[in-house]
Parts: structure tokens; sequence; C-alpha cells
């Protein structure tokens, strides 16, 4: 994803919901948008008159920013997600579930996604004995995602892991913090998704 350096914080004011950007500090009293969930700017509490487009393009950049993806990409995976059978919406969430990056941070790895974007990059994983670099790369089931020993006492892997002990990790994955390994048990499905999101306007904007 192109780089973003400005607040966090600001983007999920502007999306109207938590995207847990900042991992941990967003399950805290810090987090900015529990004391100020509103919009950001001077004008960010005035009541405006939402069309059906803004909201359906506002639940979009909601998805696209939370996994934090281009636009061309989320596209893509929308396009492989209609060409799939089932429901098209449930389809490109799974795509998106299934993303390297977003596994190392369900897997309790990272604390965050965009963390652990640079961590796959940094080569601090395996994915089934291989060096796994690339983090849109698409796990399936009985991929095994390792911590390359060398990285294995890097204190960020030890806060993360403490931050997904409290959490817990998804049903369709399987940690074996010990030995420092993941594995995919099963796809996910939309009950595994527990974040307010409304797929169903992503697949009406892409379809107009």
């Amino acid at each position: 994803m192109a780089k973003y350096n400005g607040a966090k914080c600001r983007i999920c004011r502007r999306e109207g919901s938590k995207l847990f950007l900042k991992g941990d500090r967003c399950y805290t009293d810090k987090c900015a948008f529990d004391r100020r969930p509103y919009a950001p700017g001077q004008a960010g509490r005035a009541r405006k008159k939402v069309s059906d487009y803004a909201v359906m393009l506002r639940e979009k950049q909601k998805v696209r920013r939370m996994y934090g993806i281009l636009e061309k990409q989320f596209r893509s995976y929308f396009k492989k997600a209609d060409m799939q059978k089932g429901v098209t919406g449930e389809n490109l969430l799974a795509l998106l579930e299934r993303r390297l990056d977003n596994v190392v941070y369900r897997l309790g790895y990272a604390n965050s996604r965009q963390q652990a974007r640079q961590m796959v990059r940094h080569g601090v994983f395996t994915l089934n004995n291989r060096q796994a670099n690339i983090p849109s790369m698409q796990v399936k089931v009985g991929d095994e995602i390792v911590v390359v020993e060398k990285h294995r006492k890097d204190p960020v892997l030890a806060e993360a892991q403490e931050v997904i002990a409290r959490r817990g990790c998804p049903n369709w994955l399987e940690v074996d913090a010990p030995n420092f390994k993941g594995s995919v048990k099963a796809l996910p499905q939309r009950e595994d998704i527990q974040f307010p999101i409304q797929e169903q306007l992503i697949v009406e904007l892409y379809s107009k």
C-alpha cells in the first residue's frame, strides 16, 4: 500500500468506526475514536445529509483502509470474488482475510496489520517451509506459517503474543505459541469476521 504518514486515528474518525489501525491501543481508553467519535476538522460535528452513494462509498473505504490496500487492488479482489461461486460480499471478505499479512496479524505475531505487513516484507516468516515476503499471498487450508528462528527473540513478537492471548485467535486458524508457528485449519467464514461490515453495500457500489 502507498505509505500514509498522517495520524491513523483520523482515518477511524473519518470512517466513523474503529479500524484497529494502532493495535492494542485501540482497546484502551487512549483510543482517539472513543474520545472523539466524530469526523476530524472544524465541521466534524456538523450534521450532514448523506446520500445512498456516500454511504456505500464510506463502507468500501472503511474496509479498504482496515486491510490497508489501494483502490486498484481492492477492485481486483472484488472481481475475483464476483467470479467465485457463492455470495460475492462474503467471498470478498474471505479473500481479504486470507492475505498473509492479515493471517500474521490474526495469529498474534503483530500488533496491527501494518506491522504485520512490514514483518512479512522483512522475511520474518516462512510459509510451508519457504520464505514468504509478499503480504498479499493467499493462504489455503493446511498452510503453516512459522517465525524464522533468528527473529524469535524479537520483543515485538512477545508483546504481540501477549495481546492475542487476551483477544483470542479466530476459529479458522490455530496458533502454537511455544513453537512460534500457526496453521490454517479452514477457510474463513462470514461469522468469523466480527468487525461490523456491511459488505452488501460494497457489492451495490461496484455493481452500479
